[in-house]
């Protein structure tokens, strides 16, 4: 049987700063981020399952971006840690939902680190195949599972 393809789409509202860089995203700023998610496999066929035909429901995709990652980033401030380490950032209120990365929170860096999240929470036999972070309404990053050096 042929594999299919499935892709689910998500909105969150996130800040964050480019540290180092010379433009002016290196001021915190924010983007109503696009996020699609897109699954691969062979589509179920024992006829005694309540998913039979499908490779994943798509509301246990939903319930899956929604734990590993849209409830972590959204309305979340991304930094990289060595901002932590400048005390720059106060703590609590408005400051609560700081998510600090060992990256520089580009979305190239940031799909990097969501295709990982992802891939680890996938059940067997479902591949991630692809993302897309819409940025802005003419600027997104993609990421493809094809395209990993092994």
């Amino acid at each position: 049987m042929s594999k299919i393809r499935i892709t689910k789409e998500f909105r969150f509202e996130a800040a964050h700063a480019l540290k180092g860089y010379d433009g002016p995203c290196r001021n915190i700023h924010g983007h109503s981020y696009e996020l699609a998610v897109t699954v691969t496999a062979v589509p179920i066929t024992d006829a005694a399952s309540p998913k039979c035909g499908m490779i994943m429901d798509f509301g246990d995709l939903k319930c899956l971006i929604k734990s590993g990652i849209t409830d972590l980033f959204d309305h979340a401030l991304i930094l990289p840690e060595s901002f932590k380490d400048q005390g720059l950032i106060p703590e609590g209120e408005p400051f609560a939902n700081v998510v600090y990365v060992d990256y520089q929170p580009t979305s190239e860096n940031i799909l990097i680190d969501f295709a990982g999240r992802i891939s680890g929470l996938l059940p067997a036999g479902i591949t991630l195949h692809h993302l897309m972070l819409r940025e802005t309404s003419s600027s997104y990053a993609e990421w493809y599972f094809s395209d990993q050096e092994e």
